[in-house]
């Protein structure tokens, strides 16, 4: 830690780039990359965003599982990585992976990096779940890679500008005490979707409003999480950070800690692309299970746990009406899991 510490009151972290000391620098990265993109074929947020998004969700989840071996190596415990080399952001990403320079050093051909991506990398990820022994995070992994089948740059150089300015968004660049941490400026992303002159604002809601809502309703640990029209996993997101805090620091027990991980969030979002998404904010997030489905909220029902779906509460009014005219049309939908804590009770 005093390491780390040095190295950002340095301007460096650790030859890992240049440290970000403010919430503007960080803007200013992502913003660069949006540029490349845009520059590379991307023409606008929802193709750059989500071809960001699985980018920047290996390259962070790369360096999650980096601090969770160390972690684990300190208390004498055993620990499996997600993903195995070469398949790792810092074997094939990484200005200085092994896997990285063998594809774009001098013998290597014009072509290689995209082949190794196409053709390898993306086939690899697809399967990570089908394994018999596949861990709940490798499972979630490979539904977020399922629609990616080639990268949408156009070319290896912008390529490799792309996979340089996302390697520098690491927390040890990132001085904690001024900026959010990277989850966050994933979230700081996905606010492009929903600006002016972007369709993606059907996804996402003003991240003001949802804090606001989460801090009213004040949701527990132990009691269950439910968006039915979960979009990029906005609601669900706030709701663990309002839970868990800042580095986990309102968890008690490890029990505690993996029920919001695995049995606390559950969502429902018909939009392929917000779907991805929200499966790599949520993890990205810390929910190693994020219990999403994939479709219409009002075309099929769900079970939880087994039991059919009770008729929450809810006070007369607006959502009322809605509630008693969608029963209606639809006799077996129902909020299946109460969407927060004050709702459904009783």
């Amino acid at each position: 830690m005093a390491k780390k510490k040095a190295a950002k009151a340095n301007g460096k972290a650790n030859g890992n780039g240049k440290a970000l000391a403010g919430q503007q620098s960080v803007n200013s990265v992502v913003k660069s990359i949006c540029d490349i993109m845009r520059r590379g074929g991307c023409e606008g947020a929802m193709d750059y965003v989500p071809e960001l998004t699985w980018m920047l969700f290996l390259r962070i989840l790369d360096e999650r599982e980096q601090r969770e071996e160390e972690a684990a190596e300190v208390v004498g415990a055993e620990f499996s990585e997600s993903i195995e080399s070469p398949y790792r952001w810092r074997d094939w990403a990484a200005p200085d992976g092994p896997k990285r320079i063998e594809l774009t050093s001098e013998g290597s051909k014009m072509g290689d990096l995209f082949a190794f991506v196409s053709e390898k990398l993306l086939p690899y990820l697809h399967k990570l779940g089908d394994q018999a022994h596949s861990t709940a995070r490798q499972k979630v992994i490979a539904e977020i890679m399922l629609g990616v089948d080639r990268t949408k740059i156009d070319t290896e150089k912008n390529l490799q500008d792309v996979l340089d300015k996302i390697h520098d968004l690491s927390s040890e660049n990132i001085d904690d005490t001024h900026v959010f941490t990277l989850s966050q400026v994933y979230e700081g992303l996905l606010l492009k979707m929903g600006e002016r002159n972007n369709d993606g604002g059907q996804f996402f809601t003003p991240r003001e409003i949802i804090r606001a809502i989460v801090q009213v309703v004040q949701p527990k640990i132990g009691e269950t999480i439910y968006d039915p029209c979960c979009g990029t996993g906005g609601f669900l997101a706030q709701s663990f950070e309002f839970l868990a805090g800042k580095d986990n620091e309102l968890i008690s027990t490890s029990d505690d800690l993996d029920t919001l991980r695995l049995d606390t969030f559950f969502g429902r979002e018909k939009g392929a692309k917000a779907y991805s998404i929200a499966l790599a904010n949520l993890m990205l997030h810390g929910i190693d299970r994020p219990n999403l489905w994939h479709g219409n909220t009002l075309t099929k029902q769900v079970m939880y746990d087994g039991k059919r779906p009770r008729k929450p509460f809810l006070a007369r009014g607006v959502g009322w009406w809605v509630f008693t005219h969608v029963t209606r049309r639809f006799p077996w939908f129902a909020c299946q899991t109460p969407p927060f804590a004050n709702v459904g009770r009783g």
